[in-house]
Formats: C-alpha cells, sequence, structure tokens
C-alpha cells in the first residue's frame, strides 16, 4: 500500500525507471483521477554533482559504499543500493521513495521497514540503498551518508566518543554504537537524535551529515572529515620481490604505494588487523578476518589450509616484514575495501584499543538479504 504524497497522490502507473539521473517524471493521479507527475526536486542536479566527488574520493567512500538523499514534499530520492556514487553523473544511481510509508513503518515497527523497494513509487532494476529508513529519520532536506577513513579510524576504538569529542568540539554530534545497518540502526539514530543535530559517527561504521540544502550538507562533511583527518603512519617501502616469490597462482603483489603494505610491515597493525574485522562493507567484501602467512609461508599453503577447514581463499594476505598480495581475481568492491582497511589503520595510533564487530554482527550481516544482493551487483 503507497501511502499520499501531500495526501492526496496515489501511484497509478507502473511503467519501468531506471531512476532519476536523466528518466522520465512518474506520473501519478490524484484521488479525482487527475494525472500528475512527480518530478525530482530542483536541485536534484545539485546532488547528482556532490555525489560524484564525493563518491571519487577513496577517504570518503569505497566502492559501492555510502549513500546520498534528497527529500521533497512525500518523496525522497536515495542512491540504489549496490550503486557507485562516483557514477551520479554518467549512470542512473537514484531511485525515488514514499518518504511518508516508510517513515510510518518504521515507527509502527513493521517487518516492511528493512525491505526499502517496498516503496519504490515504480518498479524498478534497483534497489534503494538499504540505509533508506537511516536518512528517513532525519528532517533535514539532504543527507550524506559517508564512511570517511579518518573518521572511521576513531569510530573502531574503545574511546571512540572521547576522542570524537576533542575533535568535533563545536558540531552539533551525537555518536551511536555500532547496531546493525537498516531499520534497527534507523530506530536507534532517530532515538538518539535532537533537534540541532546534524551529524552522527556511527560506531564501526561511518559518518551522517544533514543539511537543507546540498551546498550545506556536503561543507559540513568536508568540515567533520576535515576535523578528524590524521596523517598516515610512515612503514616503510614493501619488499615487492619478496611478495612475487611467495604470491604464486591466484594472488599478486599490491602496488609498491598501496597503503595496506604498511599493516604487514608493521607488528604492531599486524596484529591489530588479524584481531578481526571492524566495519560492515569489509566484512561483506573481504570477510571476517585478516589471514598473514607463517614464516617462510606461501600463499598456496595459505590457501590450502584454508581450504582443509572449509573456508574459502581469503581476498587478501599479509606478508609479515614484506607487505600484502590480493586474490588476482579479487571483484572492485573487494580491492576498495582492501585500501580502505589499509588507509584506516595508518591512522590507528599506538596504545589505542581496536573494537572488533562480534561472530554474531558479523552472521546477521553474512545472512542478510540485501547484503547478498550488494554481492551479486559487485560480483557482476
Amino acid at each position: 500500500m503507497w501511502s499520499a504524497i501531500a495526501g492526496s497522490l496515489a501511484l497509478t502507473r507502473t511503467a519501468p525507471c531506471r531512476g532519476f539521473g536523466g528518466c522520465a517524471a512518474i506520473e501519478l493521479a490524484d484521488t479525482c483521477g487527475e494525472n500528475m507527475t512527480l518530478e525530482p526536486p530542483k536541485d536534484f542536479d545539485d546532488l547528482r554533482r556532490a555525489s560524484a566527488r564525493i563518491g571519487a574520493d577513496p577517504l570518503l567512500i569505497q566502492a559501492a559504499g555510502g549513500n546520498t538523499s534528497v527529500k521533497e514534499g512525500g518523496a525522497m530520492w536515495i542512491k540504489a543500493s549496490g550503486t557507485l556514487l562516483a557514477e551520479a553523473l554518467t549512470r542512473d544511481v537514484f531511485v525515488p521513495v514514499d518518504l511518508a510509508a516508510m517513515r510510518e513503518a518504521l515507527n509502527a515497527g513493521a517487518p516492511s521497514a528493512d525491505r526499502p523497494s517496498e516503496f519504490l513509487f515504480s518498479p524498478s532494476a534497483l534497489r534503494p540503498s538499504v540505509e533508506t529508513c537511516l536518512h528517513a529519520v532525519f528532517p533535514e532536506r539532504v543527507v550524506l551518508h559517508a564512511y570517511c577513513v579518518n573518521t572511521i579510524a576513531l569510530a573502531i576504538r574503545a574511546d571512540a566518543r572521547e576522542r570524537l569529542a576533542e575533535r568535533l568540539d563545536g558540531f552539533a554530534w551525537i555518536f551511536q554504537p555500532y547496531i546493525k545497518p537498516g531499520a534497527p540502526l534507523a530506530n536507534a539514530v532517530s532515538r538518539a537524535l535532537a533537534p540541532g543535530v546534524d551529524v552522527v559517527v556511527l560506531g564501526n561504521h561511518g559518518v551522517i551529515v544533514a543539511g537543507d540544502t546540498v551546498g550545506e550538507a556536503e561543507r559540513l562533511l568536508h568540515r567533520v572529515a576535515a576535523a578528524v583527518s590524521a596523517p598516515p603512519a610512515e612503514t616503510g617501502r614493501p619488499n615487492l620481490e619478496g611478495l612475487a616469490a611467495v604470491a604464486g597462482d591466484g594472488y599478486r603483489p599490491l602496488e609498491a604505494d598501496h597503503p595496506l603494505h604498511g599493516v604487514a610491515l608493521s607488528p604492531r597493525l599486524l596484529q591489530v588487523a588479524c584481531g578481526g574485522a571492524f566495519y560492515p562493507d569489509h566484512v561483506v567484501f573481504c570477510g571476517v578476518d585478516a589471514t598473514a602467512l607463517a614464516p617462510d609461508g606461501t600463499a598456496g599453503a595459505a590457501v590450502a589450509r584454508r581450504a582443509a577447514a572449509g573456508l574459502a581463499p581469503p581476498v587478501f594476505m599479509l606478508v609479515p616484514g614484506k607487505g600484502a598480495l590480493i586474490r588476482s581475481e579479487a571483484s572492485a568492491g573487494a580491492q576498495a575495501l582492501a585500501r580502505c582497511l589499509g588507509d584506516v589503520l595508518a591512522r590507528f595510533p599506538p596504545g589505542a584499543s581496536p573494537v572488533y564487530l562480534t561472530a554474531e554482527q558479523f552472521a546477521e550481516l553474512l545472512d542478510w538479504d540485501a547484503e547478498k544482493y550488494r554481492l551479486a551487483l559487485n560480483a557482476r
């Protein structure tokens, strides 16, 4: 059932729509049967341009992660699941959803709140972002959700709230400890939001900013990113010849300047990386653990040991003292998240205590239909 836009519109045409990067407006009819149209907001192109800028920065967005939205009346245009913000100007990556109906489902605790496709205004090959209901709880028109590397480097710490308070003095912000994305997270943020709060740092996840215009929200995102920024640690150069010698078939050394090498070259960071996974996209695209080779070990031997234990080959391997390897056939998403791990841990200081996702949290992500859908898109 679709709720009304401005109290009087109901969907009457079901022609497929690719999105609003160039898609014709959706025809609606009011309760008297007269044709009307659902047009994207006048600043929709501004959102597309901002999304493309944000999506092109690997310190803000990795692969198909992150999402942006704009509200107009009873509708919300939001990035589709599995699409790339970086392609917002060249592909259709946004879909319109019934904002009022989504909010009603959230308030009622309805299971449909975690099925955002049910709120589309027209059938589409694209699904709305898994974070659609999270965007819906903000009163501001524009919401930007980024996986800011510098923010994550703080948000995975046991003392995240205290360290963020030092950096975000002067911002209207709150910290939300990790909860599964989707309706559980949206409801938790909704309960925590107070009037005027326009920055939410998500533990083990990322950051959300909100504003009434695209420009306001984008400027706020960059202000937050600057406030929490930290220089990456210097860890030396990888031994590419040594990496090639242990890579064997199916793996290759990462590029010489890749940040993941630094994790393998630092005994401290290597220990942190092998302790578990920190944030949802890493679990989805790279798995729940990091594999470090034993002294004098090879990639082939590590794969064989994992196969004997019923485990898939790892996306990447850390070779202590030498650097990092990656599977030759690793997907674009996996490659982006391997870089993200290197970028995050390069900013994880000595003495900090990490917070890892739990086995139960791994399971709820990997068993979630929404994440299986994103993985299938990424594989294609």
